[in-house]
């Protein structure tokens, strides 16, 4: 079978562990005898370098026209001038709109033998197995007005955080359905105390609860949510948050994997899944061959198995994950001692040469 990926490479770390997530598609295409055509495109920082802006037009069709879509990672110091009139990550939100993808899946998974690379106690991380389903397109970082003012008072900034009934049901539905087949629990996240969005967010979780009655439903604000994902992170199956609290919250849970390089990200457009995202651009270790590409890895059989229905595939590059984990190899930042540590393209040459049917 043949597809078409667009590879979005962005900046920092992105280049390197996209890299070895392409190693490993392609050794899924030499296992299974599928044909993945590979077209790249710059986007973020170095879009801005090259093309004076975040993201062109060739390459929103580029992607639009696509299977799916790896992307890498956008930003970085050179590019976090405040007064700036373009930014890298204007590129990824104009991206996510452009492709509709509504919904983020980010599951987090403790692998026993990572245990010892986590800073919390064992105890703590044992039985954590949960998906955060973060909404994309709404809230703080699209709604309008937003800008910057002056008034005799000085400069004001605002931002609008706005949802529609349509926006959170979408997002809300998936995390039913994911929870459904799964442990069949649903921690809806909000700050109803506060925010009259979230109230509409907690009106409607209950209303579309009913229709779930298999699912267990609780609705835990957001400060509560971030505190009990240290205490008792076991008790979150799956977990919906709107875009801003969902933001903060799946880099929270990557504490619990020891690090960042190890939660795969994929984005949803309805179904199948249209895009994904790799956490985190890490520019103070780019270039220095000890990223860790297990998370861009991770997300390429993601994108195997919902944007490209290729079940059995995905599983193989997971299996193939887990077989390099067990037999000890690290690299820098989850290594502890009696781990043989290996470089960013070492890790990726043994997850690829493990993948088979």
């Amino acid at each position: 079978v043949e597809f078409s990926i667009a590879v979005l490479s962005g900046d920092g770390i992105g280049p390197e562990v996209t890299a070895e997530g392409v190693k490993a598609l392609e050794a899924v295409g030499r296992a299974f005898g599928h044909t993945f055509n590979l077209e790249y495109g710059d986007v973020g920082g170095i879009s801005i370098d090259k093309h004076g802006t975040p993201l062109t037009t060739e390459v929103r069709e580029l992607a639009g026209a696509a299977d799916a879509v790896l992307f890498g990672a956008v930003g970085g110091p050179k590019w976090d001038d405040p007064s700036a009139t373009v930014r890298p990550e204007d590129g990824l939100l104009q991206l996510r709109s452009h492709l509709g993808v509504f919904a983020n899946i980010r599951p987090v998974k403790v692998y026993p033998n990572l245990v010892e690379s986590s800073v919390l106690k064992p105890e703590v991380l044992e039985g954590v197995d949960m998906v955060v389903v973060r909404e994309l397109t709404g809230g703080l970082y699209y709604a309008e007005p937003k800008g910057r003012h002056q008034t005799p008072q000085g400069w004001t900034g605002v931002d609008t955080m706005r949802y529609s009934e349509g926006e959170i049901e979408r997002v809300l539905r998936v995390g039913f359905e994911l929870a459904r087949g799964r442990r069949k629990k649903l921690a809806s996240i909000d700050k109803a105390n506060v925010l009259e969005c979230s109230r509409l967010w907690r009106q409607i979780a209950t209303r579309l609860g009913e229709e779930y009655p298999d699912v267990e439903l609780e609705h835990v604000l957001v400060d509560a949510c971030a505190m009990q994902l240290i205490q008792r992170p076991a008790h979150f199956d799956v977990i919906v948050a709107e875009n801003t609290f969902g933001d903060i919250l799946t880099d929270e849970a990557a504490v619990l994997s020891a690090s960042m390089g190890l939660l795969p990200s994929a984005s949803l457009a309805d179904v199948p899944i249209e895009g994904r995202r790799i956490p985190g651009f890490a520019p103070d270790i780019a270039g220095q061959g000890i990223a860790n590409p297990v998370a861009s890895t991770l997300s390429v059989a993601l994108m195997l198995r919902y944007s490209l229905g290729l079940t059995e595939e995905a599983a193989s590059v997971e299996r193939s994950v887990e077989m390099a984990l067990d037999a000890g190899h690290r690299t820098p930042d989850i290594a502890v001692e009696g781990t043989h540590r290996v470089s960013t393209t070492e890790m990726g040459d043994l997850i690829a040469n493990a993948i088979a049917p």
